[in-house]
């Protein structure tokens, strides 16, 4: 509380230091802050703000974590895309799975487009060295961010080698190849604190 009290007094302090140096000559100067009761706002402003969330939970709630299935019979029983990306000056041609594809057959997205307490969402790869990107779930439904991410484990009609593969992430929209994950180990969806 006294950290809240003392962030509320210097944010004030600075809003009338803008204030009186921007006031007409014949306006009075400001009241000093330390004049200012902070306790009576502290007191009345509840512990958890409903206000701060985007939108109001789900009803049921939405099971998080979901991990997605990345078994071999899983992967296989997917319709596969073939992809052609460039990364580093160096084009691609592979093929894997769309991840939202994935995530539907894994009961981690719905097949209906995201709404309410769905677009708080977040889908986490891991990769196994502990590297780890994320994508919103609205960033992949494709009503609304439409953003294509594969899941692949075969280039040029070879299995990906190991440093690459078994799994990896292919964004072929992003401008950095910078979620292009290699040896996933992991995807799983959660909703966002």
């Amino acid at each position: 509380m006294d950290m809240d009290k003392h962030l509320l007094i210097a944010l004030l302090a600075v809003a009338l230091s803008a204030c009186a140096s921007s006031a007409p000559a014949h306006r009075t100067a400001a009241l000093p802050v330390s004049t200012i009761d902070t306790s009576a706002m502290a007191s009345t402003r509840p512990a958890h703000d409903p206000r701060l969330h985007a939108s109001a939970p789900a009803t049921p709630p939405i099971a998080s974590p979901v991990v997605v299935a990345l078994d071999a019979a899983t992967l296989a029983a997917l319709p596969r895309q073939s992809i052609t990306a460039t990364a580093h000056d160096t084009t691609l041609h592979c093929d894997g799975i769309a991840l939202p594809t994935l995530l539907r057959a894994s009961a981690a997205m719905p097949t209906a487009p995201l709404r309410g307490a769905q677009l708080t969402r977040y889908v986490q790869v891991e990769g196994r060295d502990g590297y780890r990107v994320l994508f919103a779930l609205a960033e992949l439904d494709p009503t609304l961010g439409n953003r294509r991410v594969f899941l692949s484990d075969r280039c040029d009609g070879k299995p990906l080698a190991n440093n690459d593969g078994p799994l990896r992430l292919i964004v072929p929209d992003d401008v950095r190849p910078t979620r292009w994950l290699r040896q996933v180990e992991a995807i799983t969806v959660i909703v966002a604190p």
